[in-house]
């Protein structure tokens, strides 16, 4: 079958390990079933596989691509959730110590076909594309319970989104500002903060500038680059959620400040299907849809790698059939 997959890792150069190609069949488990790829989307974590972060070598090759959207062997339209658990876990799928993410043990979305556990599946609400439907089970689903579940905030509250352009925070722009809260964010470029004023921000701002005042909750996904000023830009009793350090994870943790000012620092990975589900009926009853900066075919992949890896990106990356 058609596949999109990384043949080997390399840490200096993972564009260099990017097969475009024919990679076998999968068998189907029982309880598991097979998914027809109609659309998957891109994410950081690809490129990290590339370089071979999270995955041990002999893994390879690995098909590429944790998000998916497509029909069941019986037609049904379904979105893949990504989180999958050990057997017999019982809980909150983020927290089960043996939990993986499609890619980094099993193979990936980017193929024709695809096999997950039956219970990672989650119906498709008709209302949503195929392309739509493929940016939810990471960027989305990731920015649904940084801001519904772990923020605390409540509507009217003004939370700071740091970096404007990514699948993450495009999608806490738009489910803030849907959700009734002041949405602030932070951009490198004129075009990223344009683009997030116009999914929906009350105000952008360049990286580290002076805030007019100070927020009640940040949303981190860049890490070293950008943590000085979420910490110095909350309110005191004020949250940062963090799903993320694509700049590095080695930031000045500014001690002093957190337990003077009583902050709170709170962790959160990705999302449980029931908060898939939730999320999916949240986009079906309020018309939110994802921004999609390029949608290209699956034959084009690398297209979609090389502007990721320059950061050359206005939302989600998304190949289709």
């Amino acid at each position: 079958m058609f596949a999109v997959y990384a043949q080997e890792p390399n840490a200096d150069s993972p564009l260099d390990s990017l097969v475009v190609g024919e990679r076998p069949e999968p068998e189907v488990p029982d309880g598991w079933v097979r998914v027809h790829v109609k659309a998957a989307s891109l994410n950081m974590h690809d490129l990290w596989t590339l370089r071979g972060v999270g995955i041990k070598p002999e893994q390879f090759p690995m098909i590429l691509g944790c998000d998916g959207a497509g029909t069941l062997d019986d037609g049904s339209e379904v979105v893949i959730h990504s989180v999958i658990n050990a057997p017999g876990w019982q809980g909150d799928d983020t927290l089960d110590p043996k939990r993986t993410l499609l890619t980094e043990k099993h193979q990936g979305t980017f193929a024709d076909q695809v096999v997950v556990p039956a219970r990672n599946v989650v119906p498709k609400p008709p209302a949503l594309s195929f392309a739509e439907a493929a940016t939810m089970g990471t960027a989305w689903l990731t920015a649904y319970r940084m801001l519904f579940v772990k923020s605390g905030l409540r509507p009217g509250q003004t939370m700071l989104v740091q970096g404007a352009s990514g699948g993450v925070s495009t999608a806490l722009v738009q489910l803030g500002r849907a959700a009734g809260f002041r949405v602030w964010v932070t951009g490198r470029t004129e075009e990223k903060r344009a683009l997030a004023t116009g999914l929906g921000a009350h105000q952008a701002f360049e990286p580290g500038a002076r805030l007019p005042e100070r927020v009640d909750a940040v949303f981190e996904t860049v890490g070293k680059a950008t943590w000085s000023h979420s910490v110095k830009s909350l309110k005191p009793g004020g949250i940062i959620v963090v799903s993320g350090s694509t700049s590095g994870p080695d930031a000045h943790a500014e001690l002093q400040r957190v337990f003077f000012l009583q902050l709170r620092v709170a962790g959160s990975t990705m999302g449980t299907r029931d908060e898939l589900a939730d999320l999916l009926s949240y986009l079906d009853l309020t018309g939110v849809r994802p921004q999609i900066g390029a949608k290209l075919s699956f034959s084009d992949a690398p297209k979609g790698f090389q502007a990721m890896l320059e950061g050359d990106t206005a939302g989600k990356i998304v190949f289709t059939r």
